[in-house]
């Protein structure tokens, strides 16, 4: 055989024999019927946006509608924050601390670490009324209670998942099993772009030692293309590893590396079509940019003195603080979405580090000052009003004590997906709000309660795009982010 058959040959693969056979014409004509263009078996939903994010995929693209927002900051919170600890003040828990838990709640019911009948547990933190809103803050959270009527509580979240890798999954890429599926950050970027070309539309943080239970498909792209799942950044050492030229190589041999890339790639992709190939031109091109961005983006220490201490944030030391800072000079620099993943918050009581009593408040020392100081700093540069600020945990934490610790002397809560807490601020939303409600035992909502899906729908609402609209094409079919169910919550709505 000619090696230019054997070569053309090893380039060949059933897809391609399929998409290109006399099948593959037919599956095209129909697509085009139905107004769709394929790309090897991957494809855009024509309903999404007209701009094509193959061809320039950092390329800033319309909404379904006008936006209230333009960028997200979402903290997230790994573990599951004990919210009856926190936000949601359960005065009848405490009159009955130490009962039974009646069984007409827990029959039938899988926990984590829990069996038989647990014992109730009310909260040790002192809880008191807010701002003008009169909401209920624990005094574990000083800082967030002294900025009440900026924040709409949510008290009446659940979920289907009691482990924390799929109900990371199910918050994050909307389905709890499968880990091919596009993170909440990608399909924003994949919907509108980035507003800077020198940055990713969509970057990470990781504190608290750990990354989430889910992995980082926590930000991952899923089945949409690469270029638009979460960069990784650090705030110790180079903020992006290996993007620092090695040794040897100047700007102008870098700048010629990646030309000829380039021209290969493109050869690569004009010959067999995948758009993996795009991508990656596109990623080598935005690496480079990143190379004079990144190190001045990341250095803190140019901040004024009273913002370093309003966040607690300490210039070369990594900590969430200085995570919510960063997070704010990249919104102000356009980029769209910034996740700070903050582990450390699976309360269960083994240990006097994971105890509700004093071990909650030392938690609670490291995230409450700087989440306070983000939002004040958004509002006072005139951003908040165009930044969504997102805080939740992946679930909440059981009304009962945790099975494993009844006879020590450490105080947890089990996993509890039936109800949790979450806060929202900023871009388009209602201020000095308490959406929702659970019974008095704070088991489950009893009044208006969001699942996932309706939390991934409003984010995506107050962005400007329409949940059921973004899709993308992918083995056959059109997915999206909320799956096949979510509602707005309208009435968060300013």
């Amino acid at each position: 055989m000619h090696p230019l058959q054997v070569e053309l040959l090893t380039g060949r693969t059933r897809r391609h024999f399929l998409r290109d056979s006399a099948l593959g014409l037919g599956s095209m004509a129909l697509a085009m019927l139905d107004g769709e263009s394929t790309l090897a078996g991957t494809t855009a939903s024509p309903s999404a946006h007209p701009a094509d994010p193959v061809a320039d995929p950092f390329l800033p693209k319309p909404g379904h509608f006008a936006a209230r927002a333009k960028n997200v900051i979402f903290l997230s919170m790994s573990g599951g924050p004990p919210h009856l600890d926190l936000l949601d003040y359960k005065p009848e828990l405490v009159r009955r601390d130490g009962e039974d838990c009646p069984e007409s709640l827990t029959k039938g019911k899988q926990f984590a670490f829990t069996s038989g009948t647990p014992k109730l547990l009310g909260t040790r933190q002192k809880f008191a009324q807010h701002g003008a809103s009169g909401a209920w803050f624990s005094q574990a959270l000083p800082n967030l209670a002294a900025i009440a009527d900026e924040l709409a509580i949510v008290n009446s979240v659940w979920t289907e998942q009691f482990n924390h890798g799929p109900a990371e999954l199910l918050l994050y890429t909307g389905f709890p099993r499968a880990q091919g599926r596009a993170s909440l950050g990608s399909w924003v970027t994949f919907g509108l772009g980035s507003e800077n070309r020198d940055l990713p539309g969509y970057i990470v943080f990781v504190s608290g030692r750990s990354l989430p239970s889910a992995g980082k498909v926590a930000w991952g792209s899923g089945f949409l293309p690469s270029v638009y799942q979460g960069v990784q950044c650090r705030t110790g050492g180079d903020p992006v590893l290996y993007l620092s030229d090695p040794a040897g190589m100047d700007r102008a041999l870098r700048r010629a590396s990646l030309d000829a890339l380039a021209e290969l790639n493109q050869l690569e992709a004009e010959r067999l079509g995948q758009p993996e190939t795009i991508t990656r031109i596109a990623q080598y091109e935005m690496a480079y940019r990143m190379q004079s961005v990144v190190p001045e983006t990341m250095d803190i220490s140019q901040e004024p003195a009273h913002v370093l201490a309003d966040y607690g944030a300490q210039p070369g030391a990594p900590s969430f603080a200085n995570n919510c800072l960063l997070a704010r000079r990249l919104v102000e620099r356009g980029v769209r979405f910034v996740q700070l993943f903050d582990w450390g918050w699976d309360f269960h009581g083994t240990n006097a580090v994971e105890e509700i009593e004093t071990g909650l408040v030392k938690r609670c020392e490291t995230m409450d000052r700087p989440v306070a100081a983000l939002v004040r700093d958004l509002k006072q540069r005139g951003m908040l009003d165009e930044t969504l600020v997102v805080w939740t945990g992946e679930f909440g934490r059981t009304p009962f004590r945790e099975g494993r610790t009844k006879d020590g002397k450490f105080l947890g809560r089990d996993h509890h997906p039936f109800s949790n807490s979450m806060f929202m601020c900023g871009g388009g939303l209602k201020r000095g709000l308490t959406y929702g409600a659970t019974d008095e035992l704070g088991w489950a909502p009893v009044e208006k309660p969001v699942h996932p899906h309706d939390l991934q729908a409003t984010i995506l609402h107050l962005l400007g795009l329409d949940h059921t609209r973004l899709t993308y094409r992918f083995q056959g079919r059109d997915f999206r982010l909320t799956d096949v169910r979510g509602e707005v919550i309208r009435e968060l709505l300013a």
